[in-house]
């Protein structure tokens, strides 16, 4: 792609979460146009009239989604709408617009699993899509016209596991435990998930249910050879923001620290928004970045993995944007210079 062209973005729900920081991360990327921008409930208002860190940054109003998609005109799409409705609006859109999903819809092969977790019926267009995790997926997402972006809980997990997947070092039972901070069940209060009600609290949550696991262990199964048992417990965070995974396995030989972190720093050599830290990461270093600090420490065959993310940012939609410019031609790392605070 010419350095300077740009692409026309649609962005299908752009009232939530997501869809701010779609609209944060784009407004500002040298290569972006965003032509449409649907929130039903805010037809009419100016962006930032709803999301007021944006007021004053932009003209843009939210609009109404059209109801032929046939004649949009624009060169990618992204959909950052609740699960089940980017199954029906995908199929509508002209051949030659390339999709960005950011929910579950396209993630899950198997129409089985994707029924008992989701709720939905598989679309006919599922083998289209290619699993966005940009950094285990990198060549396929370049030529992809359809990227299922990756949940946020299996970002931060499959970040921790993949290097040890691809080596195959794992023997046993992985078990993880992961902590998100109130964003990531949307901009919709309910309960158990409104901030008010969680912000002195803590709790965990789906035991044995969560929509990631069949996620997680579908594409560890692309990394390398992954047959063991995946236990996944989430856990419910006193913050708004961030996703902190402690990923525990045991080994199939006695390994160094050294050795551990050598295999790490060659597997994501390549990884711009993958950063290894010594002791533990800290979701303040990650928060309103696409990076992902990920640390390791081992004791015989047991290891342990950190991993930390901003759940909105590298959980969705900074990732999403990071695999619209490898589709695109782009360097990943355009418009994605996201520096965090200190503190």
């Amino acid at each position: 792609m010419n350095p300077s062209m740009k692409i026309k973005i649609a962005i299908f729900g752009g009232s939530g979460y997501g869809g701010s920081e779609l609209l944060r991360i784009l407004l500002f990327h040298p290569n972006a146009e965003i032509v449409l921008v649907t929130a039903n409930e805010s037809a009419g208002k100016l962006v930032g009239e709803v999301h007021k860190n944006l007021f004053g940054l932009t003209d843009l109003r939210f609009e109404t989604a059209p109801d032929d998609l046939s004649t949009l005109d624009a060169d990618l799409a992204f959909f950052a709408l609740p699960h089940g409705q980017a199954i029906s609006l995908a199929p509508k859109l002209p051949k030659n617009i390339k999709i960005i999903d950011l929910s579950g819809d396209f993630r899950i092969d198997d129409a089985e699993i994707f029924q008992k977790y989701y709720k939905l019926e598989k679309s006919d267009i599922q083998s289209e899509f290619v699993y966005g995790l940009t950094e285990t997926n990198r060549e396929k997402v370049k030529t992809a016209d359809k990227i299922a972006n990756p949940g946020c809980f299996a970002t931060a997990t499959l970040l921790a596991l993949s290097p040890l997947v691809a080596k195959n070092l794992i023997s046993g039972k992985v078990i993880v435990d992961a902590k998100t901070g109130s964003s990531g069940s949307g901009v919709k209060p309910a309960p158990n998930t409104h901030h008010p009600q969680r912000m002195n609290s803590f709790y965990a949550y789906k035991p044995f249910t969560h929509q990631h696991v069949p996620e997680i262990e579908q594409c560890l199964r692309s990394v390398g050879s992954f047959e063991t048992d995946l236990v996944f417990m989430t856990h419910s965070l006193p913050v708004s923001r961030g996703i902190f995974a402690s990923c525990y396995a045991e080994l199939n030989e006695e390994i160094s620290v050294a050795e551990l972190k050598a295999i790490y720093q060659d597997f994501y050599q390549d990884s711009f928004f993958v950063r290894l830290t010594d002791g533990s990461p800290d979701i303040n270093w990650v928060k309103n970045t696409n990076f992902c600090d990920i640390a390791v420490n081992v004791q015989g065959k047991q290891v342990v993995v950190f991993s930390a993310i901003d759940n909105l940012v590298k959980g969705a939609a900074g990732q999403a944007v990071q695999n619209m410019n490898l589709m695109f031609g782009l360097d990943e790392k355009t418009g994605l210079i996201l520096v965090g605070s200190n503190p």
